[in-house]
């Protein structure tokens, strides 16, 4: 089995199904979180949710936009007295990550009515995919809009695939991220903790945390095609195309592998069969 070392630029799950998959393969794994996520728009939400505005369907293409909607449902758990069904509307979203997320509101939540039941879309790997799953699934095209939750560095070509398909969006911003302050520190510690001489692979998950970690990475590892100087020589991967063509066209940064689906096992499969 391999001995590669991952480096994956995402926050860990407890537990982490990234790192059990990967460890699982033999590879040694370790999650070091690169954003800090400041939820925003959470008035605006829960005026949403009470009020039980008429939407054909909600839309979140990331977990944070999933832990937005919780924060909501809690807000609202004590006090609420609307019968809007909200768990009978349909939540599309991209992956079984974030599909979780939402069946976990239900479960901590099961006697609310925005507690999200009716899931769809678990099983796409991009946005563009789940944008053309909900214009099949939504056809002919209902007269009421979607509701949108984004964040403040959305680059789904989702809402632009969907309003051509005739469907209607409310975009609503619920997140914001920025750059971990102790990114530089966690980086180190981790580096310091590892001192084997076994390869390495950076996995890249999203645009924004890239641009942001960049220059800390390059102090450490040199993930030029010709190795250069004493710096660990290092792969790079991504979860899906979206973030690998930010890294190469916006960074400059050659792409090994990229992962089918936002999945541990898909991208362990791309960086397996890219070694």
């Amino acid at each position: 089995m391999s001995s590669s070392n991952i480096l994956l630029l995402r926050a860990p799950d407890s537990p982490d199904r990234y790192e059990s998959t990967f460890s699982s393969a033999g590879y040694y794994a370790t999650s070091v979180p690169v954003l800090e996520t400041v939820f925003t728009g959470v008035d605006a939400l829960v005026d949403i949710l009470k009020d039980g505005q008429p939407f054909s369907g909600v839309v979140i293409t990331s977990g944070r936009g999933c832990d937005a909607w919780k924060n909501a449902v809690a807000l609202l758990e004590a006090s609420s007295t609307q019968e809007r069904a909200w768990r009978t509307t349909p939540f599309y979203v991209v992956g079984q990550s974030s599909a979780s997320r939402l069946n976990e509101i239900h479960s901590s939540y099961p006697d609310s009515p925005y507690a999200p039941q009716d899931i769809r879309g678990e099983s796409t790997g991009t946005s563009e995919q789940l944008a053309n799953f909900i214009l099949t699934d939504l056809s002919p095209p209902p007269s009421r809009p979607l509701l949108y939750l984004t964040g403040d560095k959305n680059r789904d070509r989702l809402p632009e695939i969907l309003r051509v398909g005739g469907l209607a969006l409310l975009p609503i911003q619920v997140y914001e991220t920025q750059g971990s302050s102790t990114f530089s520190r966690d980086l180190k510690a981790v580096l310091e903790t590892n001192q084997n001489s076994s390869p390495w692979w950076i996995v890249f998950f999203a645009p924004s945390a890239a641009k942001f970690v960049l220059p800390f990475l390059q102090e450490h590892f040199d993930m030029a095609t010709q190795p250069r100087g004493s710096l660990r020589t290092a792969r790079v991967a991504a979860i899906g195309p979206t973030t690998s063509k930010f890294l190469e066209q916006e960074l400059h940064v050659s792409v090994d592998a990229v992962s089918a689906k936002p999945t541990p096992a898909n991208l362990l499969d791309a960086i397996s069969m890219s070694a």
